[in-house]
């Protein structure tokens, strides 16, 4: 199925904008939404696998080499990244002409963070990213990718104040990115690379209690190796405010199907049985011909999508 254009982002906002029983829950604990998804059981006949690459991660030295590549292999999502993100957009809407490729989401690129300390900072975080959301809804994407306090980013605040003040932040972002229709996708990271928002689940409760169309979340099949008890309830306890998933390998966050025993196959089940029509995205790295491990890849995850 392809998921493109500003018709499935609006009934994508329209959906998640719906409060009704969610927002009168007092938390999303995984265990919860999950059971009320799997009450459902049934997973929608004919859902397909969305895939999608990162810019850096296609081969090729242009865009256009990207492209084609992405094309030759049936991969309809481009990533791209957020920095100088402005000066790109009639770059990347040339090349996009006459093309099934759409753009999936944009990779952060923002500045300063939004749990900081110093109001500077904070303000910085917000002003850069209005940049890159505007720059996202031009390209028509479904979001950017934000992430809330890397480590070693302090000083900051005790953790219920900075849940309190990110939500402020969040509130002022999403109305921002509603009116570019895009939206603020929160990306929980493992506890080697952030102190504070690690799990769907806490991504979730963000979300909702933000309470707007223009915040969603995410997950990334690396980070939750490390941090999710498992995929499925990863997946379930996200719900549908889950805008965008990354990949990767599960030990050395390379190209899907580089280690050993790659299976993705819980996560993917757990994909269907929300109805998840938008992307998964590469994120990784290798060492070997990208033009061979790629495919490979995709067509492991393909694979894995239709046993689950």
């Amino acid at each position: 199925m392809e998921n493109s254009g500003y018709d499935s982002r609006r009934d994508f906002l329209r959906k998640i904008g719906i409060g009704g029983a969610m927002a009168a829950l007092g938390a999303v604990p995984a265990v919860s939404l999950a059971a009320d998804a799997a009450s459902k059981k049934k997973s929608p006949k004919g859902l397909q696998l969305n895939l999608g690459l990162q810019e850096g991660v296609a081969p090729g030295q242009t865009l256009t080499e990207k492209l084609d590549f992405m094309e030759a292999n049936g991969v309809y999502g481009l990533e791209i990244g957020g920095g100088k993100l402005a000066g790109r957009v009639t770059e990347i809407q040339k090349a996009l002409q006459n093309r099934k490729i759409k753009v999936s989401a944009i990779c952060a690129g923002f500045q300063g963070w939004l749990i900081a300390s110093s109001e500077t900072d904070r303000k910085l975080c917000i002003d850069s990213s209005k940049e890159i959301l505007e720059a996202a809804g031009a390209l028509g994407s479904y979001g950017m990718i934000l992430v809330p306090g890397f480590n070693g980013q302090q000083p900051s605040f005790p953790y219920v104040e900075a849940r309190e003040i990110l939500i402020e932040q969040l509130k002022e972002l999403g109305e921002f990115a509603v009116r570019h229709n895009t939206s603020i996708i929160l990306e929980p990271l493992n506890r080697q690379e952030a102190w504070f928002l690690r799990m769907v689940a806490d991504a979730a409760s963000i979300c909702r209690d933000v309470n707007s169309p223009g915040v969603t979340c995410m997950g990334d099949f690396w980070h939750m190796t490390w941090e999710e008890t498992d995929d499925m309830g990863a997946f379930l306890s996200g719900q549908k405010y889950l805008n965008h998933v990354h990949v990767a390998s599960r030990k050395t966050r390379r190209v899907p199907g580089e280690d050993e025993g790659d299976n993705y196959i819980t996560g993917f089940k757990a994909l269907k049985m929300i109805n998840y029509q938008h992307y998964v995205s590469f994120e990784c790295g290798t060492k070997n011909d990208k033009k061979v491990v790629i495919p490979a890849a995709l067509k492991l995850l393909r694979e894995q999508w239709d046993m689950a």
